[in-house]
């Protein structure tokens, strides 16, 4: 895998809207602001928030904004504004050998997985699953967020262990063992729907990230069954979930009716695979987030409940 070069003090980072744009335009404004604070320069993409329905600008727009920050010898890395919806729409688009022969810091979650996958695969691009650049802002960003992005992306050493950003939570080792393999994944949602195009996952020998959002049980359950039917779950070394923010049946329209938990759906699929599968680390739609170099060996050691990332996602 390449790794780019380390975000450093008086670097540019470059600014795009790939998803949907922000819910309040004021929020890139704050976070320009913070970011020059913090000693960086910020540019933004031409079509930064546009707003076409529920995506930022169009396909051609958001896809253009990505490949010119890539070309442009003067970006040392690329933030989004945040996820949303609508990146997968413009995975045909990207310039693939562009990003290859400039490897810059790419960092987001959630919607931005389709991206994750694709550069992963087709540019051999590490990436950073890590907070979009609309959370940069004194009000909502925590210092754990803060201090394990930068960490993520500031640093040549590797990031070591995950911990937890409060102490009263608990783990749940649904299975034990230990396995080391490269970190792949993201969103479930959108992991899901790279299956049957040429941006699938690849999961074979991969110890898999998995974290969603506002999901009830039985649609969690729902998308398990289609990574394994898609054979997904076969050869894979180990699964680190996310906390899963509000995944429990909706309390007064239920999806499907059901009373069965996200945690009975995950030791449904997960348990018999015979690896080992951590369950609650901060590594999804919370307010505290670890940033985690995608594309990095790992070690997930579900007897102690630590996730170890063994090398750095930076050069």
């Amino acid at each position: 895998m390449i790794r780019p070069k380390k975000l450093e003090k008086g670097d540019t980072i470059g600014v795009i809207s790939p998803s949907s744009p922000s819910e309040k335009k004021s929020d890139v404004i704050r976070s320009i602001e913070t970011l020059e604070e913090w000693g960086y320069k910020v540019v933004l993409g031409k079509n930064v928030n546009k707003t076409k329905g529920f995506v930022a600008a169009s396909e051609e727009e958001r896809a253009a904004d990505f490949n010119e920050m890539f070309r442009r010898d003067d970006i040392d890395a690329v933030f989004v504004t945040q996820g949303g919806y609508g990146s997968a729409q413009i995975l045909r688009l990207i310039d693939y050998d562009c990003v290859t022969k400039n490897p810059k810091i790419f960092t987001g979650f959630s919607d931005i997985t389709s991206l994750h996958i694709a550069l992963n695969k087709f540019s051999n691009l590490v990436t950073f699953h890590g907070p979009g650049m609309s959370r940069f802002n004194t009000e909502e960003l925590t210092d754990y967020t803060k201090e394990h992005f930068f960490k993520a992306i500031s640093s040549t050493e590797p990031i070591g262990d995950i911990k937890l950003a409060n102490k009263k939570k608990w783990l749940y080792a649904i299975s034990p063992g230990i396995a080391e393999g490269q970190l792949v994944g993201g969103n479930l949602t959108l992991i899901c729907s790279s299956l049957g195009t040429p941006y699938a996952i690849d999961t074979k020998g991969k110890i898999l990230l998995i974290e969603d959002l506002d999901t009830e049980p039985w649609i969690f359950d729902h998308m398990l069954s289609h990574l394994r039917n898609a054979g997904c779950l076969n050869e894979i070394k180990g699964i680190v979930v996310g906390e899963c923010h509000n995944c429990i049946p909706f309390k007064y329209n239920p999806g499907y009716y059901c009373d069965t938990s996200l945690e009975d759906v995950l030791e449904y699929y997960l348990k018999p695979l015979g690896v080992p599968v951590l369950y609650g680390l901060p590594l999804g739609h919370t307010d505290d987030l670890a940033t985690l170099p995608l594309g990095v060996d790992v070690r997930l050691d579900a007897d102690k409940k630590v996730l170890t990332i063994l090398e750095s996602g930076v050069i």
